[in-house]
């Protein structure tokens, strides 16, 4: 009765109102009657208590970092552990009293110079009614959310999958919690289409999606039989989707899988209730033994098409760079596809060429572009020098750039650039040292070439910067210093870009992990485009020697 008092701030409010009392007994065993003991003495007393929550559900613990906030100095958080910190702190918000309400500035200064540590990742949904870090009071650095209507994991091309794999490999968390929602709008409009019997190709993306979500609606309805309301659907459903996307990690992504299998991640579910604040927590997938012991897959949305030849007709920007996203994918995981070339497909290409992206590459054989977008023959047109550069404009890289874009009709130019870059850290150190050479050699006039871009990386980056860093910031403003190339010498590339014909992406790969980081396009497009063209500088030289 004490602790009730002591502890609980509604129980007292209650008591403090007259709806509620508080009354104490001991049943006798023997004679089976209750001794009644009324109200407790000093409950006048500790009805003036402050205290919101119990001691057990104030102090985080040490899991919640040597800073007061969890960075990249903490080690990994068990998995058991950091299921209770989430336990406990949406406990803490559905009692109103969260205590993730102030980060002072040497925590936030922590978060950037360590970096972060999440003890959890969280797919959920993107409902503004459901703030994951709010419903778990979560300090910032301790979980990594992911969200999106429906809390959904229906393609592994980055976005969902490729997060978690991240979040679980590269930064050590421990639990993955997929948490759905009642009252789910995403859910409620897939029931209604399972209901009406879409199977129509979707004319939009959320038509899609909702098609998607349909099949869980499917499951649901048979799990529940004939005769289910529509509300009672929508809710089972709910449930059954927060398995579907945890099934679909252990199915399909290889990583997770592993490390499930070895124990080094644990994959829970639960449903947010919009109407308490409080977090069902349904434990792990019922398949779960089954799925790992299975052979893993690759999802639908990563399959293998056919070669492209002339006969195919020019793919749309967005399409191709999708292709390059889910070939790269592959490629990560360890599930290639582009090797089995059989010869019926050899004697198709011979007919002609029709590559859905050009591609301009570093000459490094560390960075097999066909192998790292696990691509077809006839997909890529790639051009490779040392440092991905688009320095001259007659004929070798811009003139075969024109040739991709022009005859044979592609639509995406994708400039990519790489981690440890031997040209670019070889610019970096002669411009750094103050070397000014007269150029006698190609590969100093290279170097010099690049100069310029290690001059704006020091410059954005400060005097303060290491040789590492300024390398390492050079690599990406390369990659869209030879985007800025094209747009800005290249008359028929431009008028393109201008109309919507052509786009033109960057991207950086990354040596360690295999993945690429997609860049988009150069922030200084926009510009380009509605300026007029110039002639390139070595080009002018010529002109002017004429």
């Amino acid at each position: 009765m004490s602790f009730l008092l002591r502890f609980s701030e509604s129980i007292r409010s209650a008591v403090r109102e007259g709806t509620v009392q508080i009354q104490g007994g001991i049943y006798n065993l023997e004679t089976g009657s209750v001794d009644f003991l009324g109200a407790l003495p000093t409950q006048t007393e500790l009805l003036d208590s402050t205290m919101a929550i119990p001691p057990s559900m104030v102090e985080a613990g040490e899991a919640r970092g040597k800073h007061g906030v969890r960075t990249g100095a903490d080690s990994a958080v068990p998995k058991d552990v950091a299921l209770k910190m989430l336990k406990a702190g949406n406990e803490r918000f559905a009692a109103g009293a969260p205590t993730a309400t102030q980060t002072s500035g040497p925590m936030r200064k922590a978060l950037v110079q360590c970096g972060q540590a999440p003890h959890s990742a969280i797919l959920g949904c993107a409902d503004s009614r459901v703030p994951v870090d709010t419903v778990f009071d979560a300090m910032p650095g301790e979980l990594f959310v992911l969200r999106n209507a429906g809390n959904t994991c229906t393609h592994a091309e980055g976005s969902m999958v490729g997060s978690l794999e991240f979040c679980t490999g590269k930064l050590g968390s421990r639990l993955i919690l997929v948490l759905g929602h009642t009252k789910c709008g995403a859910i409620a409009g897939a029931t209604q289409t399972f209901q009406a019997g879409g199977e129509n190709a979707p004319g939009s993306a959320l038509e899609g999606l909702l098609q998607g979500l349909s099949s869980v609606a499917k499951d649901a309805s048979e799990e529940l039989g004939p005769g289910a309301l529509q509300e009672e659907l929508a809710a089972h459903t709910t449930k059954v989707n927060v398995f579907s996307s945890m099934n679909f990690l252990l199915k399909y992504s290889e990583p997770i899988r592993e490390l499930v299998r070895k124990g080094d991640l644990d994959i829970q579910g639960g449903i947010y209730h919009l109407e308490t604040g409080r977090v069902e927590f349904l434990g792990r997938s019922p398949q779960q033994a089954e799925l790992l012991a299975a052979e893993g897959t690759l999802p639908p949305s990563m399959a293998l098409g056919t070669v492209r030849t002339t006969s195919d007709g020019p793919m749309a920007p967005q399409a191709a760079l999708k292709l390059l996203k889910v070939g790269n994918e592959r490629f990560v995981v360890g599930a290639p596809k582009a090797g089995k070339v059989h010869s019926s497909m050899r004697e198709t290409l011979a007919t002609g060429q029709a590559p859905h992206t050009a591609l301009v590459g570093c000459a490094d054989s560390r960075v097999p572009l066909e192998t790292v977008f696990d691509a077809l023959p006839g997909d890529l047109f790639v051009l490779r020098n040392a440092g991905n550069t688009c320095t001259h404009a007659e004929g070798s890289v811009l003139g075969s750039l024109e040739f991709c874009t022009g005859p044979l009709k592609t639509r995406l130019i994708f400039v990519l650039g790489h981690t440890s870059c031997g040209a670019i850290k070889g610019a970096t150190s002669t411009f750094l040292s103050g070397q000014k050479t007269k150029a006698p050699q190609a590969l100093d006039a290279l170097l010099q070439g690049l100069g310029s871009v290690v001059s704006d990386a020091q410059k954005e980056l400060g005097k303060k910067a290491t040789e590492e860093q300024v390398a390492a910031h050079a690599v990406k403003l390369n990659v869209f210093h030879t985007m800025n190339f094209m747009l800005k010498y290249s008359e028929p590339i431009r008028q393109k870009v201008r109309s919507g014909e052509l786009e033109i992406q960057g991207g950086v790969y990354d040596l360690q992990t295999g993945r690429v980081e997609f860049l988009g396009a150069s922030p200084s497009q926009a510009k380009l485009v509605a300026a007029e063209g110039a002639v390139a500088p070595s080009l002018k030289s010529k002109m002017q020697g004429a």
